[in-house]
């Protein structure tokens, strides 16, 4: 256990967009922002923002097809707890 960096997961979970997305995420096999976008209803650059998030506390990973960049959720324990808030 890291209290500092499992407080800092935390803290990027605790927002709704960035629940719906990895809600999102969970459901699907990787998602685009465009896609996304039009799911959650927010404009792109607010949702590369919380992405950038995710990311940067290594709860989601992009991965490049094409031109499109999809993501997934990369940490289990972000998993596990999704299943709980179910």
């Amino acid at each position: 256990m890291n209290p500092e960096k499992d407080s800092a997961v935390l803290k990027a979970l605790g927002h709704p967009v960035r629940l719906k997305i990895l809600a999102g995420l969970r459901s699907s096999d990787g998602c685009n922002v465009s896609e996304m976008t039009g799911k959650i209803g927010i404009p792109q650059s607010t949702l590369s923002q919380h992405l950038g998030i995710l990311r940067n506390q290594g709860i989601i990973a992009a991965r490049k097809e094409g031109v499109r960049t999809c993501y997934r959720i990369v940490d289990s324990r972000v998993v596990k707890m999704l299943d709980l808030l179910k």
